[in-house]
């Protein structure tokens, strides 16, 4: 399974919690009954590490949500944005702008017509306050801050 997929899956996780309020491993039972196949290793890492670093995560978004409340967030918003501040902050491999390109096309497939450019601003916000060693993770050395523009 590509990246792309498995991200989006665990996206799904994400958001499928904010409706049950189910730990991850119970979410992750029915997702593969379901399925009736196991969860791709990314996704999955992708799922447990946003669920287990909740709060620095909320914090982070929190921060950089100027003029929000998180609970004005719509759920595939917030979803989306805990999937990629969590791929941001705990899987250096990933470059920082595919996270946030990622991301912005996961709103734009799922959220309404504001999801794409309101992600792609907060999560410009975040990559601006990344380490610089984890900016110039990107290839090149570019910047992360230089985001895809949400069209």
């Amino acid at each position: 399974m590509r990246r792309s997929a498995a991200r989006e899956k665990a996206f799904i996780l994400i958001f499928e919690q904010s409706f049950s309020h189910d730990d991850m491993e119970q979410i992750f039972d029915t997702a593969e009954a379901v399925m009736e196949k196991p969860l791709d290793a990314f996704a999955s890492r992708m799922a447990l590490g946003a669920e287990a670093h909740a709060e620095e995560i909320n914090e982070t978004i929190e921060k950089n949500i100027q003029g929000w409340k998180m609970n004005r967030l719509s759920r595939v918003s917030l979803a989306v944005l805990r999937l990629a501040v969590y791929e941001l902050l705990w899987e250096p491999e990933v470059p920082v702008k595919v996270s946030i390109n990622e991301a912005i096309e996961l709103a734009k497939k799922y959220g309404g017509a504001d999801d794409g450019p309101f992600v792609n601003g907060v999560l410009g916000s975040v990559a601006k306050s990344l380490p610089e060693n984890a900016k110039q993770k990107d290839a090149g050395g570019e910047e992360a801050a230089e985001v895809k523009s949400a069209e």
